[in-house]
């Protein structure tokens, strides 16, 4: 095991050098055996060693802890997934009345409620999650409940209302009596207080000449707001990670009836097209490589990155954490395919994109966008590109610091309407294009999020 463990300490320098990544943590279990190989520094204006208990903000790898305490939830009798949400929730208001008052705790958990990706600027009032969902009657809906999926960070920030309501407690706090203390995950926190006192990596995003600058806010939000943490405000360390990854490849611990965990890694509902997975689970992404079955999710911060992969055929677990933007996530995924390489002989293949088909390329070229990003495809000179931002107009009002665009990279038609980005900080993302009944394309999907055409 050794062995291996150095190369997997040789690779993971190697991949931090060429994607520009000052600090990483990685960990891998196998066989019950933990490995951990750890890289760089928190900071590259204050350096400190990264090691497996230097804190990471995991964004939406949070979800997965959410999705846990639902289902704790529903083991004591306390939520009914196939509820309307508005049993527990009752002062829900969205755009539309009857989806208002259709969406079930599921379609929340698995994607399907036809909400849009998230609420922007909704950091009025306290921050609290009760004054979130008190604006999502603001939220765009897409499509009726159970009609498809597309992933929703609202929809999970809502859940952590249906926490709070049924609970009678914080959602920080009903999560950590839920399943944090129970499982001893010791450093896994939400607020910054608790941050500060541990040894934490700083993000950082690459400016056009390349240097590195360090991210703020440090989350994806500023310090003191709640309404985001369920579906993505959770930090940990790769440690705990990977103490998590033995709960959810295990018995339950008495914490959760072992069926509700298998429940949790089957699939709900198919995903066509994507990099994410072929199915969403309850809170996980289910996706075939090479013949086997993986359960995952992955979360990007401002200027940080996390993944966590499991394999429960194998009794294998993967975490990988990186603290620069955008490429963290390039290495990440190197680290995830080096792992299932070199631990089970697993090599993933990657598709090849059809030729140039200028006609197809007309047809999908134009704008798209969700509530905060702009999605424009480009054809033009033989070759079709992609390029996703923040909408100048949220940029230019935030005070925050934002992370930077994807700037405009190649992307190839894949069989039927997917296509697959070919180079960039989104090398490797696949979607797929819809269309009307008269074959108009009409939306894009990236990153398991439908962008609709302008």
């Amino acid at each position: 095991m050794s062995g291996r463990r150095e190369r997997l300490a040789a690779f993971v320098e190697t991949a931090a050098k060429e994607y520009g990544v000052p600090g990483a943590a990685v960990a891998v279990l196998t066989g019950g055996e933990e490995i951990h190989v750890a890289h760089g520094v928190t900071n590259v204006e204050h350096p400190l060693p990264v090691d497996e208990h230097t804190l990471f903000p995991i964004a939406s790898v949070s979800k997965t802890f959410t999705a846990t305490a639902l289902l704790r939830l529903a083991g004591q009798g306390r939520v009914d997934l196939d509820a309307p949400v508005r049993r527990y929730v009752p002062e829900l208001r969205l755009a539309d009345e009857d989806t208002a008052a259709r969406i079930t705790v599921l379609n929340l958990l698995n994607h399907t409620a036809g909400l849009d990706w998230n609420l922007i600027d909704a950091d009025e009032g306290d921050g609290s999650l009760a004054a979130f969902v008190g604006q999502l009657d603001r939220l765009p809906l897409i499509a009726p409940p159970g009609a498809r999926a597309s992933y929703s960070q609202a929809g999970y920030n809502l859940l952590g209302r249906v926490v709070e309501n049924v609970t009678g407690s914080t959602f920080e706090k009903a999560l950590a009596d839920l399943v944090l203390r129970p499982l001893g995950l010791t450093d896994t926190v939400f607020d910054l207080d608790d941050v500060v006192v541990r040894r934490f990596a700083t993000g950082h995003n690459r400016a056009e000449d390349g240097t590195l600058t360090l991210a703020r806010p440090w989350k994806s939000w500023r310090a003191g707001l709640r309404g985001n943490n369920p579906g993505g405000g959770v930090v940990s360390s790769a440690s705990d990670l990977l103490r998590w990854a033995r709960f959810q490849l295990g018995d339950g611990e008495g914490v959760l009836a072992t069926e509700s965990l298998r429940r949790m890694q089957e699939p709900t509902v198919a995903l066509r097209g994507s990099t994410l997975g072929d199915a969403f689970g309850i809170g996980w992404f289910l996706r075939d490589v090479e013949g086997v079955r993986t359960v995952g999710h992955g979360g990007s911060g401002n200027g940080q990155f996390a993944e966590l992969l499991l394999v429960p055929g194998r009794d294998f677990a993967v975490v990988s954490l990186a603290n620069a933007g955008p490429d963290g996530y390039q290495f990440n995924q190197a680290v995830l395919k080096q792992a299932l390489e070199l631990f089970l002989g697993v090599v993933e293949w990657e598709p090849e994109p059809l030729p140039y088909d200028e006609e197809r390329a007309r047809e999908a070229a134009g704008r798209y966008e969700i509530d905060a990003l702009n999605l424009d495809i480009v054809a033009g000179d033989g070759r079709l590109t992609l390029a996703v931002g923040i909408k100048p107009e949220i940029r230019a009002a935030s005070e925050a610091q934002m992370p930077p665009d994807y700037p405009a990279a190649e992307i190839g038609f894949l069989p039927g309407d997917e296509y697959l980005v070919v180079e960039g900080g989104l090398k490797g993302q696949r979607g797929f294009f819809s269309r009307a009944a008269d074959g108009t394309v009409t939306g894009v999907d990236l990153a398991g999020r439908l962008f609709n055409r302008v």
